[in-house]
């Protein structure tokens, strides 16, 4: 009897903290959140690739390395942003004639379209600089690259560039990366010279 006793004592005293402990009516669930990324200042450095015959402005948080795919070409360089888990592949060509213009103007613009069944936008935007003119595309959704850019001085040189993350994205996530790496992609793009 006593036995029974203390177990419904227990059970009743359970109760009460589970009901008092309960009573804030006014509990909100928190939004899901990522991580804080800080970022550095803009900062670069003048890098030149002299056998590829350009240079550019270098983002001094960014290092570039030579691209190690089997089948890469002499002059094709990775500026990698380890901070921020994202890669530029950088592929430079020299034109040898007109119709070797207009075959990387097409191989460009079919590498952007390929990600015409995840995007849910694909925005050009036109470049001009005194050294060279091309075009700045911005992929929105869930595309493997969100931002690439060819720019040629039509006679000469020709710079392709693809920014990849190194791993699966969620765009919510990325926004503010995206927009920190755009802005160096750009400074990048109006900062080489051909040589």
């Amino acid at each position: 009897m006593l036995r029974v006793f203390k177990r419904k004592a227990l059970i009743v005293f359970l109760c009460l903290i589970l009901l008092i402990g309960c009573r804030n009516d006014n509990y909100t669930p928190k939004p899901r959140g990522f991580e804080r990324i800080d970022f550095p200042k803009h900062s670069y450095l003048k890098y030149s690739l002299d056998n590829c015959h350009y240079s550019f402005d270098l983002p001094v948080y960014a290092e570039v390395n030579r691209d190690t795919y089997p089948l890469a070409e002499e002059c094709w360089y990775n500026v990698n942003y380890i901070n921020f888990g994202a890669t530029l592949h950088l592929s430079y060509r020299n034109i040898k004639d007109r119709k070797d213009l207009f075959k990387m103007l097409n191989d460009s613009r079919e590498m952007v379209y390929k990600h015409v069944m995840r995007a849910d936008e694909i925005v050009e935007n036109y470049i001009s600089t005194p050294v060279s003119n091309g075009i700045f595309y911005e992929l929105d959704g869930s595309t493997a690259t969100n931002a690439q850019f060819y720019i040629t001085d039509s006679t000469q040189h020709f710079l392709r560039g693809s920014l990849y993350f190194n791993s699966k994205t969620n765009q919510d996530s990325i926004a503010p990366v995206l927009k920190f790496l755009k802005a160096d992609m750009m400074r990048l793009i109006k900062s080489v010279e051909w040589k």
